[in-house]
């Protein structure tokens, strides 16, 4: 029977990628993901299709009718599947399917990772699709650090917390492109980062 995998490619540098990971896109007829994670495999042969914040819909819809077809396909999820991840909308859209999730290492692990922080001790929160919402305000004074995925920039969110009434020296944290040659690790106050430019692979830490 043809099969759905949803599979986790890590935060971005191809040394995350699990073993079982890169089995399964060996083994499967179609490969589904961003050029970012397509780009780690390659030397896949089937066919490839390439996902884009634009055409999301369309290619969970295309997957899951290459499978009825009786075709196996991957579809990579940066980070992991289950995690501001492509899990969600594959079981918004069928609950019937043939489906194995393959975990990915998140980049939340990975900043946490960078700063010593257990992470079972934390507060995890995505704003992917989002926007800067007020949810984040409820987080920030449980005594717990908030590791966040912000929507977009991360610069932004800062002036956000700003604006809504979050100290301007709280100490913060900035993991920019984890695992990538040029990662770097800004430690900081709030209103420093509100003042900084970053790219959008990034993960905040509010402490």
């Amino acid at each position: 029977m043809s099969k759905l995998y949803l599979v986790g490619t890590g935060p971005g540098s191809s040394d995350y990628l699990t073993t079982a990971s890169i089995k399964v896109v060996e083994s499967v007829d179609v490969l589904v993901g961003s050029q970012r994670a397509l780009d780690l495999f390659p030397g896949f042969v089937g066919e490839t299709l390439v996902l884009r914040a634009r055409n999301m819909d369309e290619m969970m819809k295309k997957s899951v009718s290459l499978v009825d077809e009786g075709k196996n396909v991957a579809i990579l999820s940066t980070g992991d599947p289950g995690f501001s991840g492509v899990l969600k909308p594959i079981l918004n859209l069928r609950n019937d399917l043939e489906l194995e999730v393959i975990p990915g290492i998140s980049s939340l692990q990975l900043a946490a990772a960078r700063l010593q922080l257990p992470w079972d001790q934390v507060n995890l929160l995505t704003l992917h699709g989002k926007g800067n919402s007020e949810v984040i305000l409820d987080f920030l004074d449980n005594g717990k650090p908030t590791i966040v995925l912000p929507d977009f920039r991360v610069e932004k969110l800062a002036q956000f917390l700003l604006e809504n009434g979050t100290p301007p020296e709280r100490k913060v944290a900035v993991c920019e492109k984890l695992s990538y040659p040029d990662e770097r690790l800004f430690k900081g106050r709030l209103e420093e980062i509100a003042a900084m430019e970053f790219s959008y692979l990034c993960v905040m830490v509010i402490y």
